[in-house]
């Protein structure tokens, strides 16, 4: 065959539409509740679903009663679902996303199931191993069928609702992972009742986190809440992580750029100092906790930049006090040896993870959001130092 005289391109272009329903149910393993198996068979495939599931241990070990009843749930539903093996109870928290451990036993097993692309695996669990699942997932065969049952409330408002999944390498969060989004979500508010109070209340600062920049009636939604919150109100608690999720899902939708090829991501307001404050911590802060602290800083921070009023930024940080979330961490104010703070490192990562441009996402007021390219390390060391005399007057 002769080579062209002149260079050839081919530019193939192409679209490939994203569609996946997020439930909101209460005991999605009583056998007469149809959500699950529907969701299985959404796609009106004639014939029985494999499925392969995935339990959080801390799931496990807070209901004890969950294995049997999903046993149980697919004995009933035999004519649509087959259980491919037993359960498995896996690692959750942080250190599921820690190393490559959970990575490799998933994928080996999921081989030995001879589980194909059009097989499923069902995790239930917090955002940490539905992420790590969730990769796994996609690299057997480039991606089975997902089904995230999230367990938390930061997993059904934020972590588990989104196309995002990966693990911590590296020294850095998330430093490997892909965008797959599921085949569907399932959120059943009965596990949210059974769980440990930072759980409960740690969602909570991704709820405040979209509220702030992109709808201020949520926001007031939230501050009116604040003390059935702090009750553990489930009726309050349902309708934030609903309305939470569905902001969330709009702007990957409808943001123009749900697999972040850009280099802005204001769902991550608030996070450039989160993630390098769990790093910091040794994960002693959990995600929810690292992101209100990070959204008090931001807040502040606007302030400085004449984006927020003080009267606004006393409203975020007074709500983040009223349902117990944190203000400050003394990892803030962690020194290298030149004097610098550690936590500043956090902006170089938070830019190198979308590379380009560094760009930060800051409340404008409540419920309006603007785009920024430099951070003041002055005014990121106010403060630290409004937030730390904060802390020690309450």
């Amino acid at each position: 065959m002769s080579h062209p005289s002149q260079p050839v391109t081919i530019h193939p272009r192409f679209a490939v539409p994203f569609n996946f329903p997020v439930h909101f149910t209460r005991a999605a393993f009583a056998p007469d509740n149809p959500v699950l198996h529907q969701t299985f068979r959404r796609m009106g495939e004639d014939r029985i679903h494999r499925v392969a599931v995935y339990v959080d241990q801390s799931v496990a070990e807070a209901t004890p009663e969950i294995l049997r009843e999903i046993r149980e749930y697919f004995h009933a539903h035999s004519d649509k679902l087959e259980l491919a093996g037993v359960p498995e109870v896996v690692t959750g928290g942080p250190a599921a996303k820690t190393g490559f451990d959970l990575l490799r036993d998933i994928t080996t097993t999921l081989g030995n199931l001879r589980m194909d692309r059009q097989s499923f695996v069902l995790a239930l669990g917090g955002g940490s191993m539905l992420d790590a699942v969730g990769l796994a997932v996609a690299l057997v065969h480039r991606g089975l069928r997902l089904v995230r049952m999230p367990s938390t409330v930061l997993a059904q408002n934020d972590a588990g609702i989104g196309v995002k999944n990966g693990v911590d390498a590296h020294g850095q969060k998330n430093f490997l992972g892909v965008f797959a989004p599921p085949f569907a979500v399932v959120n059943d508010f009965n596990l949210l009742d059974t769980l440990p109070d930072e759980a409960w209340f740690g969602g909570l600062a991704e709820a405040l986190k979209v509220a702030l920049i992109k709808n201020r009636e949520f926001f007031e939604f939230l501050e009116e809440a604040a003390p059935a919150l702090a009750r553990r109100d489930a009726a309050a608690m349902e309708r934030a992580v609903i309305d939470c999720a569905r902001i969330h899902l709009e702007h990957i939708a409808n943001g123009g750029d749900p697999f972040e090829r850009g280099s802005a991501r204001p769902l991550d307001f608030g996070h450039w100092s989160a993630h390098r404050l769990e790093i910091l911590s040794g994960h002693r802060l959990s995600h929810g906790y690292a992101v209100a602290i990070g959204v008090a800083l931001d807040t502040y921070y606007a302030m400085r930049n004449e984006l927020m009023t003080p009267a606004e930024v006393e409203r975020v940080w007074t709500f983040i006090e009223t349902i117990g979330l944190p203000l400050y961490a003394p990892e803030m104010e962690l020194k290298q040896s030149d004097g610098d703070l550690l936590l500043l490192r956090g902006i170089e990562e938070f830019r190198e993870h979308l590379g380009g441009r560094l760009t930060v996402t800051l409340p404008m007021g409540i419920g309006a959001k603007v785009e920024i390219h430099h951070l003041n390390h002055d005014w990121i060391v106010e403060g630290i130092a409004a937030l730390r005399q904060r802390a020690n007057h309450r």
